[in-house]
């Protein structure tokens, strides 16, 4: 049985787990350890359990604790070369993954992860380097796309094959503009490398979701410039202007910010 729990979803840290009962996945390490050591007892889980890291890029929201857990259980951890490069330069990360643990994938190239394949596919983002992945285990098919500044051709047809996604719904338009950000910060966000909007979410899926997809994930809400309600409720209503009703077509979640979410088993 496949299952996933997230343990936080925004700019105070980033961290997904998914899991079997013989294997494990971390992707990416942006919450500290002691609160990840909790959150696991809490579950009734043990670190122990994760075999392999994926990081999906190298800001300090989601590789900030990689350093330690790699060295502190023996874990391998996959990333790009240039999102290998930014975790080594980046201040926040104190202790740096040991080059015996570094494992350098490619965008498009597929690789096996214990008990899972993983697909890489390059997101666009402003980070020295960004990607997704989609993960394949026993015909069940799990795909996050995080900090997406759009959706380019290139991760269409992962949308398109997932039963299982997690995808970016950072900001209301609305609440942006009207916030108190500086100008050159929600210009940075509204970018093609920055953040997608709750209504660009709504139309990726809308567009690019099949029959094959079971459930979605709204994650790396902004706590300025969104709210979980309005996240759901703007999805839902552009996907209900092209005829997709979740409940029918599929299940919608909010990830929460600062506390896990979950579990859910993936069937």
């Amino acid at each position: 049985m496949l299952r996933f729990i997230s343990f936080g979803s925004g700019s105070s840290g980033n961290c997904y787990y998914l899991y079997t009962d013989t294997d494990a996945l971390l992707i990416d390490a942006g919450i500290g350890v002691r609160a990840l050591k909790k959150h696991f007892k809490d579950f009734g889980l043990s670190l122990s359990s994760i075999h392999n890291i994926l990081i999906t890029h190298d800001h300090a929201d989601h590789v900030k604790s990689i350093g330690l857990l790699s060295r502190d259980y023996g874990l391998p951890v996959y990333a790009t070369h240039r999102v290998h490069v930014g975790i080594d330069r980046n201040y926040c990360v104190r202790q740096k993954i040991s080059p015996e643990r570094i494992k350098v994938i490619e965008k498009g190239t597929t690789f096996t992860a214990g008990e899972f394949r993983v697909t890489p596919f390059g997101v666009p983002h402003d980070s020295m380097d960004c990607v997704g992945y989609s993960i394949e285990y026993n015909g069940i098919c799990f795909c996050i796309m995080t900090d997406v500044g759009h959706v380019t051709d290139e991760m269409q047809p992962f949308i398109a094959k997932a039963n299982y996604l997690i995808i970016e719904a950072n900001y209301d338009e609305e609440m942006l503009k009207a916030g108190h950000y500086p100008q050159y910060l929600k210009e940075r966000i509204q970018s093609g490398i920055g953040h997608l909007s709750n209504h660009a979410c709504g139309e990726a899926l809308a567009n690019y979701a099949t029959h094959n997809l079971r459930r979605i994930w709204l994650c790396h809400l902004s706590e300025e410039n969104n709210h979980p309600e309005l996240a759901r409720i703007t999805v839902e209503q552009v996907l209900r202007s092209y005829g997709i009703i979740i409940g029918k077509d599929f299940e919608a979640d909010v990830l929460r910010r600062k506390l896990p979410t979950g579990p859910w088993e993936l069937k």
